[in-house]
């Protein structure tokens, strides 16, 4: 079994409150739980209005496929043009 796991940081430009965050991390998360079906939620800067961090997880067979995924995932949440990408990390796991 092959675990991805991934880390996106963002900076969200013109951001002024919760609920102005909280509407672009949902749109970025549902996003990525439409396309891909990976597991995600936001997992940092809970209370800074213009910095998100939005973790995910993807699990299995083959090792390249999930890399491959990760690597989608990451074009998907850049694409979308809804907040500046400032950190990215990943992490394959073989169980």
């Amino acid at each position: 079994m092959v675990t991805g796991l991934g880390i996106v940081t963002f900076r969200l430009h013109d951001c002024h409150s919760l609920k102005a965050k909280r509407k672009i991390v949902k749109s970025i998360i549902g996003q990525m739980r439409n396309n891909f079906n990976v597991s995600v939620a936001e997992i940092g800067s809970n209370d800074i209005y213009q910095r998100a961090m939005i973790g995910f997880a993807l699990v299995g067979n083959n090792r390249a496929v999930i890399n491959s995924k990760i690597d989608k995932i990451f074009n998907l949440v850049d694409e979308l043009n809804l907040a500046e990408i400032i950190g990215s990390e990943m992490e394959i796991i073989n169980i």
